[in-house]
């Protein structure tokens, strides 16, 4: 298949799961199929991220697109002037006529089988007619983390802002999801949720993978005390989870073992977790780091305190693929196929987490056994392999579909 894959980033640095998750896809589906990568990109982005589109692609279309930088002047103006805009912000922060201008010549050019939308943000410059085969794929339910934002804010002002930006995103999403051919989920809970929420049978899942030779347990002597969570920070369903751990989980743990410390590994924190780390010496943030591997070896365990958000946790598949034992609310391991008490430790109260924790941490056999099957798993299942020839199974039977309807 040609596929034109539309996206509002370049992959490089391969530093937070939404570009893990497309940069593998992409690797492992360019071997069989041509890619052309359209997408937007930062004047500021490093020359290297534009060579090393050829890792992933055959071809790389770029738009320059410059959004206001998060907590600038003009970033807090553009929120103020989207009260009035029936777009979601974080739907018209991408907003881009050189794009649509880009896709429209990419269509006329060249004779592509499919057009992958890959999140919903560049579902905003997509031209109102195409005559190709389309193809959105959600790593997220948008709409859903905007709810949780909504239900778990307590400063008033924040949660009214935070149901207008449900409602829009809540009506934006079901538009879009129905301008496409087909929808591709990360799970079967995000499947079934869209087809419900959003009217749309076209919908399938694809499970998220993980690459188990480069995550594989190093063998080194863990620190039996040491609990790491890893993941962008500048995406607030992250940054959440680590004030509530910190502020509601971390105390209880240390009542029964005083040394326990928890390194937060991910870009760009926010001066609020930057604070834990200077007020609080059981925690340790890292900021960005080129390779979070040897974080998850040195740790005794994986916490995953997510209270919003939405999509897959690929954090959690490589700390299993580590053999690291995981712990997580249910909203951050919602979607992955895991067993409760199996593969993983799922607990949602801060007490119950915190005792799931400290068994983890106090009874090694026990620990040692619950990673040792974690890894078993993704290594049977969720090889990335697998999971992209999944995803070209569908676009293919969209294709398919659409010639026949085309003969028809």
């Amino acid at each position: 298949m040609k596929i034109l894959w539309l996206k509002t980033e370049l992959l490089h640095p391969v530093d937070k799961g939404g570009k893990i998750r497309t940069y593998q896809m992409l690797r492992q589906l360019k071997r069989d199929h041509f890619i052309t990568y359209l997408t937007l990109c930062d004047p500021g982005d490093a020359p290297s991220a534009y060579a090393q589109a050829s890792d992933y692609s055959h071809r790389l279309v770029p738009v320059v697109h410059r959004p206001s930088q998060k907590f600038s002047a003009g970033f807090y103006y553009e929120l103020g002037m989207n009260l009035g805009s029936p777009l979601p912000y974080a739907i018209q922060r991408y907003r881009s006529t050189a794009m649509q201008q880009a896709i429209e010549n990419e269509l006329r050019q060249i004779d592509y089988d499919v057009v992958v939308c890959d999140f919903l943000t560049p579902s905003v410059n997509l031209p109102a007619s195409v005559n190709v085969p389309t193809v959105l794929f959600q790593h997220n339910v948008e709409a859903v983390i905007w709810e949780r934002h909504y239900q778990n804010e307590t400063n008033k002002l924040k949660k009214a802002y935070f149901f207008n930006q449900w409602r829009k995103m809540h009506n934006y999403e079901r538009k879009a999801c129905q301008r496409f051919d087909s929808v591709i989920a990360v799970s079967a809970v995000d499947r079934d949720l869209m087809r419900e929420e959003f009217a749309i049978e076209q919908v399938y899942d694809v499970p998220t993978g993980v690459d188990t030779e480069y995550f594989a347990p190093q063998h080194h002597a863990a620190n039996p005390y040491e609990l790491v969570f890893t993941g962008s920070m500048d995406w607030m369903p992250n940054e959440d989870a680590i004030l509530y751990f910190a502020a509601e989980i971390l105390p209880a743990i240390a009542t029964q073992i005083p040394d326990v410390h928890l390194t937060v590994v991910g870009r760009k924190p926010s001066s609020r977790v930057i604070a834990l780390g200077e007020s609080d010496a059981r925690i340790e943030v890292t900021g960005r780091v080129d390779d979070v591997r040897p974080y998850l070896d040195r740790a005794a365990a994986y916490v995953v305190p997510i209270r919003v958000g939405g999509g897959t946790r690929l954090k959690i598949y490589e700390a299993m693929a580590m053999a690291k034992p995981v712990i997580s609310t249910t909203i951050g391991a919602e979607g992955l196929a895991v067993r409760n008490g199996e593969d993983v430790l799922i607990a949602d109260a801060p007490q119950a987490f915190a005792k799931a924790v400290t068994a983890v941490l106090q009874e090694q056999a026990f620990a040692q056994r619950l990673g040792e099957v974690a890894r078993q798993v993704v290594c049977e299942q969720f090889g990335w392999s697998r999971v992209a020839s999944a995803f070209a199974q569908v676009c293919e039977r969209v294709q398919r579909k659409s010639l026949a309807a085309r003969a028809a």
